[in-house]
C-alpha cells in the first residue's frame, strides 16, 4: 500500500511529485516512503521532461561508453535499447497499441478494443521496426557528422518529445471509458501551472542547441503536436494514454531527422 501522503510544501513537494513522475514512466526505482495521491499523479505530468532528461541522460551515457569500444552504429543500438530497459518499452507499446487500433478498427469502440488487447499485431509490429529502424539510421547519420552529436540529441530530444506528447493533454479530451487505464488520472484537474512547468523545463534543455537548431526544433514539434492532435481527433474524438506514447515516439524522430537535414 502506498504510504500516506504528508503535507509537504514547497521544493519538498515538487521532489515528492517528480518521483511520482519518474516512478510511472519508468522502471527506475524510486524511495519506497515517497507519498503518493492521485492529485500527485495529476501534477505529475509536469515533470514529464524532466523525467525525459533522466532517460536521456542514461541512453547518452550507454553511448559515450560503448562508443569507446564499438562503431558508433552498435553504441547507438545499445544507447536506444537502454532508454527501452530504463522505461519499460512504455511508449513502444503505446505507438504500436495505436497503429493496431487506428489500422484494425472501424469504429472508434473497435479501436479502442484493440489498444486495450495486450497481443501485437501486424500494424502495431510494422510500427515499431519502422520506428526503431529510422531512429538508428538517423542517429547513426548524425554521428558520422559528428560522434558527439547522439550524446547530445538522445539527452535533448527525449525530454523535447516528451513535452510535445504531455502537451496534448491541455489541448484535448480523454476519450477512453476504461477506468482502469493507467493514465486516466493524468487527465483531470491540469492546470496552467502544470503547462508552464512543462514548457520551461523543454526551453532549459534547447539551451544545449544551437541557436538555429532549437529553433527549428521547437517548430517542428509544434507541428507534429498539431499533426497528432488532429489524428487523434479524428480517430478517436480525443487522445488516450496509448495516443501519448506514439505521440512521444513520433516527435522523437521527428527531431532527429530534422536535425539530421539541418546538420547535413
Amino acid at each position: 500500500m502506498p504510504p500516506a501522503v504528508n503535507e509537504a510544501t514547497g521544493w519538498r513537494l515538487q521532489w515528492q511529485i517528480f518521483l511520482v513522475s519518474l516512478a510511472f514512466f519508468t522502471r527506475i526505482p524510486v524511495p519506497a516512503n515517497t507519498p503518493y495521491s492521485t492529485q500527485r499523479l495529476n501534477q505529475a505530468n509536469r515533470y514529464f521532461g524532466a523525467v525525459g532528461i533522466i532517460i536521456g541522460l542514461i541512453s547518452a551515457a550507454v553511448y559515450l561508453l560503448a562508443i569507446l569500444i564499438w562503431p558508433p552504429e552498435l553504441a547507438i543500438a545499445l544507447a536506444m535499447v537502454a532508454s527501452i530497459l530504463a522505461t519499460g518499452a512504455f511508449h513502444e507499446d503505446g505507438l504500436a497499441d495505436v497503429f493496431d487500433g487506428f489500422g484494425g478498427g472501424w469504429t472508434v469502440e473497435r479501436k479502442l478494443d484493440i489498444m486495450k488487447d495486450s497481443r501485437l499485431g501486424t500494424y502495431g509490429a510494422a510500427s515499431l521496426v519502422m520506428m526503431l529502424g529510422c531512429k538508428w539510421v538517423s542517429l547513426s547519420a548524425l554521428a558520422s557528422i559528428d560522434p558527439a552529436l547522439p550524446a547530445i540529441l538522445l539527452i535533448v530530444m527525449h525530454s523535447i518529445s516528451r513535452i510535445c506528447s504531455a502537451s496534448l493533454i491541455f489541448s484535448y479530451p480523454y476519450v477512453r471509458a476504461d477506468q482502469q487505464s493507467k493514465v486516466k488520472p493524468l487527465a483531470n484537474q491540469q492546470s496552467k501551472q502544470d503547462l508552464w512547468v512543462l514548457i520551461g523545463s523543454g526551453l532549459i534543455i534547447l539551451l544545449l542547441l544551437p541557436i538555429e537548431a532549437a529553433v527549428t526544433l521547437t517548430l517542428v514539434m509544434v507541428a507534429i503536436r498539431y499533426l497528432c492532435g488532429r489524428w487523434f481527433q479524428q480517430q478517436l474524438g480525443g487522445y488516450t494514454g496509448d495516443c501519448l506514447g506514439a505521440a512521444q515516439q513520433i516527435a522523437e524522430l521527428s527531431g532527429y531527422m530534422a536535425l539530421l537535414a539541418l546538420f547535413s
